[in-house]
């Protein structure tokens, strides 16, 4: 028996349990999950984990009512106590007239995820293996000068496989493989120490850098941070570096989150079709990407998903929708269902893109001439109502549109819908990465330091 049709048979043991325990619909998901993970320090062997596992779970709807229960016994008797509690739940759930399957007219045709390549075929590596190449990469960063020690450096593997089911028909699945590497440096001692790190995730091992590639740039990365302190406080322009630029429109695609605007919590609740981003930015989001983690051909209702413009010519276009959000909005959902085995539906994104811009960030960090350039960023306070946004900073000060020295412990401010409309992007796009942003410039922020 394939691994793929004892998750399919699981799933229609789930369907019909919960058909015989009086549900009106149902969908079913079957999960198997398997990773390897390796740290090392110090060129020794710290902790070595595998971990693997079944997980199911079932959704059933009764009249406008809806439940979720999960397990990871898959006896046929745990399946009928399942069917029984979602049921007996779903019965004293609140109403929710949105709540429902797709109709058949509705579901994916396509659903074979081969030609995505989202799983790595060649033999899985074994933990010699892995611990092979995190003591590579911790040797890399030992070899930089001002290194003092290597906090962790780490390798894992891991494979996936999905089987999704429902009443109106739908069958599907696919799975995933991962691979990556990673290493904390740090230099200095006591008060004086720094850290910062490096790693890289693919579906295919063939895809990674090389172990030494990723110790080297997480030791030059720590040693750039030696004499950290704190810059003036003022009104100045900062630039997001591409390592954490994603999360800045991350806040955008949060915000224009089906779930979001139907609460009313969204700051962009009634922007849609205005201008969100600068003129000539397009947020593309493309599910169909070979070789990216979370590409998918259909979502986790069963819907095709395919290639949308979220912002065009920085105007935004619509929102992100599931089936339930988009029936409380009075839209189609847009096919960006997620879920998990104990949980019902929710909209989520897959594989962003922002359009790059022309400069290079060394050009836009000399035209800056005096500000900050931001690497890394800790705690948050965010209005989801409001944009009003406030961040721990780490980075580097620039003086005359040079690095000067690098920075910790400050806090940078303001509102999301002015800073996107006032951002300026690099060329610098990364790849590989599920939201693909470059060093995104933003004029005119609010910097507390010394």
């Amino acid at each position: 028996m394939s691994e793929y049709h004892r998750l399919e048979v699981l799933t229609q043991q789930l369907l019909a349990a919960a058909r015989k325990a009086g549900a009106d619909q149902a969908d079913a998901v079957a999960l198997e999950a398997a990773a390897v993970s390796v740290d090392v320090r110090a060129g020794h062997l710290e902790h070595a984990e595998r971990a693997e596992g079944v997980e199911i779970g079932l959704r059933v709807l009764i009249g406008g009512r809806q439940a979720c229960v999960s397990a990871s016994d898959r006896s046929a008797r745990t399946i009928e106590e399942m069917a029984a509690r979602a049921v007996a739940m779903a019965r004293e759930a609140p109403v929710d007239d949105t709540l429902g399957l797709a109709e058949p007219g509705q579901l994916a045709t396509e659903t074979d995820s081969s030609r995505l390549d989202l799983y790595d075929h060649n033999p899985e590596p074994t933990p010699e293996q892995l611990q092979d190449l995190a003591l590579r990469a911790e040797a890399a960063a030992l070899a930089v000068e001002g290194v003092s020690k290597i906090e962790s450096a780490g390798a894992s593997h891991s494979q996936r496989r999905m089987w999704l089911a429902a009443s109106n028909g739908f069958s599907a699945g696919y799975g995933r493989s991962g691979h990556s590497l990673s290493t904390v440096a740090i230099t200095g001692e006591g008060l004086g120490m720094e850290r910062d790190w490096a790693g890289e995730s693919r579906v295919h091992a063939a895809d990674l850098p090389s172990p030494e590639e990723i110790g080297r740039l997480a030791a030059e990365r720590t040693v750039a941070r030696r004499g950290a302190r704190k810059p003036p406080t003022g009104a100045f322009p900062i630039l997001y570096d591409e390592r954490i630029a994603s999360g800045l429109i991350g806040h955008l695609v949060a915000a224009v989150n089906g779930a979001s605007v139907a609460r009313g919590a969204s700051w962009l609740r009634d922007a849609l079709g205005e201008q969100v981003l600068p003129k000539g930015l397009d947020l593309r989001e493309d599910p169909h990407r070979p070789r990216y983690g979370s590409s998918r051909l259909f979502d986790g209702e069963g819907l095709a998903t395919a290639p949308r413009l979220i912002v065009a010519d920085g105007v935004l276009q619509g929102w992100t929708l599931d089936l339930a959000t988009g029936r409380k909005l009075g839209m189609d959902s847009t096919a960006n269902a997620m879920r998990g085995a104990g949980s019902p539906p929710s909209p989520g994104v897959t594989n962003l893109e922002l359009t790059p811009g022309a400069r290079t960030r060394d050009e836009l960090i000399r035209e800056m001439g005096r500000g900050l350039v931001v690497t890394s960023m800790l705690g948050a306070s965010i209005n989801s109502t409001t944009g009003d946004y406030s961040r721990g900073a780490g980075g580097f000060w620039i003086e005359n549109g040079e690095i000067a020295y690098a920075v910790n412990e400050c806090t940078i401010a303001g509102n999301l819908r002015d800073m996107l409309l006032r951002v300026t992007a690099a060329n610098d796009l990364p790849d590989w990465r599920a939201m693909r942003v470059p060093s995104l410039l933003v004029e005119g922020m609010t910097v507390a330091g010394e």
